[in-house]
């Protein structure tokens, strides 16, 4: 009799524990961790795909109300006004939850040597103080421009570590989606070096 009843006590301490694990893991998927991106030839979401796999959390698209237009010229010339004007697109993306994630990537590419208005929009609309936030950018060879600046000065009160940034599809000439097979796997060593190099999220 006490034999079983030790037993039954040693089944019932490892059914709790095992429970406790589950409900921490669950606690963890719900996340601290948000990734936030803009991208229109895939490119910068393949790499935010790769930082989720990476650090885990939660991760969504922008969307504007109205999508830019598909032909590359029109797309050029309309964000040309809006960076002129200073013109915020609406966003059909909302996050009414933000206040829960402590550490926000975001993720943009090089648009007229800046952050794309739609991020802008994003960032205006929604305050990040005391959040870590932690830019990553795609381009077509020539840097990532004023957007690193420019999301400092819209988040002056988070904490902002060295962001990264790495050539993309290149959308002129006709290339799109170029961090694919082999030069995926080089861009996620990549991701690796650059997370380690910032330090624990």
């Amino acid at each position: 009799m006490i034999k079983f009843l030790l037993i039954l006590i040693l089944f019932s301490t490892c059914s709790n524990s095992e429970n406790s694990g589950q409900d921490e893991n669950s606690s963890t998927s719900s996340g601290e961790t948000l990734i936030v991106y803009l991208s229109r030839t895939n490119n910068t979401k393949v790499v935010a795909g790769l930082i989720q796999n990476k650090v885990g959390g939660d991760l969504i698209g922008l969307e504007k109300e109205n999508p830019y237009p598909e032909d590359y010229q029109k797309i050029v010339a309309q964000v040309d006004r809006e960076n002129e004007e200073g013109y915020l697109p609406p966003l059909k993306t909302k996050i009414p939850d933000l206040e829960k994630y402590d550490t926000i990537f975001i993720g943009f590419p090089t648009w007229d040597m800046q952050m794309p208005p739609p991020m802008k929009t994003f960032l205006t609309e929604n305050d990040l103080s005391g959040k870590t936030v932690i830019p990553f950018n795609t381009n077509a060879g020539f840097g990532v421009g004023q957007g690193f600046d420019q999301l400092r000065k819209l988040c002056p009160d988070s904490d902002i570590p060295e962001g990264f940034s790495v050539e993309g599809g290149y959308e002129k000439r006709g290339v799109f989606l170029a961090i694919e097979g082999e030069r995926e796997e080089e861009v996620s060593d990549q991701l690796d070096a650059w997370l380690q190099k910032i330090g624990p999220l």
